[in-house]
């Protein structure tokens, strides 16, 4: 299992496109992906889980990956969304 904690610092939060493109690169992998926020959790290769959140700027959210690919899949995923400047990391203790 892989875990990571991330800061939403886009200002439009995770909705439209940049949620299209996380479910996109999510979707490249094998491994189940999830992500969680406000106490909910959806698959994210749903568009429309994530969409149903309504991620907004400066919230926490939570990406858990179980499978073959986990590795991979994390650095993939946290990688575009980095690079994106739709988060940052955080430690998993961090304050929400």
């Amino acid at each position: 299992m892989e875990k990571s904690r991330f800061k939403v610092l886009a200002e439009t939060g995770i909705m439209s496109r940049p949620a299209t493109r996380l479910v996109m690169a999510a979707q490249e992998y094998t491994s189940d992906v999830t992500l969680t926020y406000n106490d909910r959790t959806v698959n994210l290769k749903s568009i429309m889980g994530v969409m149903s959140l309504g991620i907004p700027q400066d919230s926490y959210i939570e990406i858990e990956i179980n499978g073959d690919d986990e590795k991979e899949a994390m650095a993939g995923i946290e990688d575009y969304l980095q690079k994106e400047g739709i988060v940052e990391k955080v430690t998993m203790d961090a304050d929400a």
